[in-house]
């Protein structure tokens, strides 16, 4: 017997097709008009949101984040320099671009702390991500036993100083074992060798 999360994560598998596709136009068309970080009352793919730690109480809120899309490009120089440090094709960016979303939510909202975030819609310009913000500070958030650890002052700005899953992911803090020797305890340690 499926669960009614199981229809919902089917149905975004392939978001262009079925019911998501039908909303997908209208709904891009309203969130090019939104604020970049826009508040939202519930979350987009409930079955992705919960799986991410997200719960219908007081203390958590959900916002809808737009950033531009794209890789990172430079324009063609003369010469005087390797030609193949010039990144005509590809320049690999620091930050992927859930995290800068993440981190945009959390500059927007400075009382709440970022839990997690996932992928809802993208056109030619932009990307939107929601993001689980949590309140540290509320008596809810408090007594829950799942999610009290957010109101240890160590998680404070755990969006801006990479400890979400994106930004864990992005300091290549991942794998584990052979060959992972330098990316620990930061991407900045030895000699910058990290990742």
């Amino acid at each position: 017997m499926k669960s009614f999360y199981s229809f919902i994560g089917e149905a975004w598998n392939s978001p262009r097709e079925g019911y998501v596709g039908a909303l997908r136009q209208g709904r891009l068309k309203a969130w090019r008009r939104d604020m970049t970080a826009q508040r939202i009352e519930r979350p987009t793919r409930l079955d992705r949101a919960r799986a991410l730690g997200y719960k219908a109480k007081q203390g958590i809120a959900m916002a809808r984040v737009k950033v531009r899309r794209g890789g990172l490009r430079k324009s063609r120089y003369v010469r005087g320099r390797k030609t193949s440090k010039m990144g005509m094709k590809k320049i690999t960016m620091a930050k992927s671009i859930q995290r800068i979303a993440e981190e945009r939510a959390g500059r927007r909202f400075p009382n709440m702390e970022v839990l997690n975030s996932y992928w809802v819609g993208e056109d030619g310009r932009h990307k939107w991500y929601e993001v689980i913000l949590v309140d540290p500070s509320h008596p809810a958030i408090k007594s829950d036993k799942d999610l009290n650890w957010t109101t240890q002052g160590v998680h404070r700005g755990r969006a801006q100083r990479g400890r979400t899953s994106a930004g864990k992911k992005g300091r290549g803090l991942r794998k584990k074992g052979l060959g992972t020797e330098k990316t620990r305890p930061g991407i900045g340690a030895h000699d910058g060798k990290g990742k």
